[in-house]
């Protein structure tokens, strides 16, 4: 499914957790940060589903979505009890992706595979996102190694999707190993007399 959903550029947007009362409704791990925007009624997603599920190569349309007890809890058209709810139980839910471009945001497919430069010298290439808590993270690709680079604006201040690169000011030490303090030059040491 992510190939053909790649091929049609489509985004994941959020994943059915388990079914959510008597209504129909589901608990939603979401994979957007503009649920509100994503989910109004009407929207149409194309569902990950077993080949085996009745499912299968289907779509689904938004009822209802609304935040219960700090839980997103959606509600699709044509789901109007908990047995129907239960046999799309871990689908995920993918949308054509929009136009509609944020300033200083972009999809991780758009990242992978864009040179990273430092100092005008291509340090490698990104190979994924890690989306974490605290912040995203750019694993890039070098040489030797991979590298993961905090996708801060003050370490990549300048994103150029058009020109295929990512400008990077990392700190000394993200993509080059530090020299390591020699004692016998004169520095300190651990046991003085």
């Amino acid at each position: 499914m992510a190939d053909v959903a790649a091929e049609k550029n489509q985004l994941r947007v959020g994943r059915l957790l388990k079914a959510h009362g008597l209504k129909g409704a589901f608990k939603l791990e979401l994979y957007t940060d503009a649920p509100e925007r994503r989910f109004t009624p009407g929207a149409e997603f194309t569902l990950q589903v077993p080949e085996a599920s009745s499912w299968h190569g289907k779509t689904v349309k938004v009822r209802e979505y609304r935040v219960m007890n700090g839980n997103s809890v959606i509600f699709l058209e044509g789901v109007d009890d908990r047995s129907a709810a239960e046999t799309l139980v871990r689908a995920i839910l993918w949308m054509d992706e929009d136009s509609e471009a944020e300033d200083d945001a972009w999809y991780a497919h758009q990242l992978v595979g864009l040179d990273v430069v430092r100092d005008d010298v291509v340090v490698g290439q990104v190979l994924r996102v890690e989306h974490l808590p605290a912040q995203d993270l750019l694993i890039v690709k070098t040489e030797t190694s991979e590298v993961m680079v905090p996708f801060v604006a003050a370490i990549v201040p300048t994103v150029d999707i058009a020109a295929g690169r990512i400008m990077v000011t990392p700190p000394a030490g993200l993509f080059e190993e530090l020299p390591v303090a020699d004692a016998s030059a004169g520095g300190p040491t651990a046991a003085s007399e």
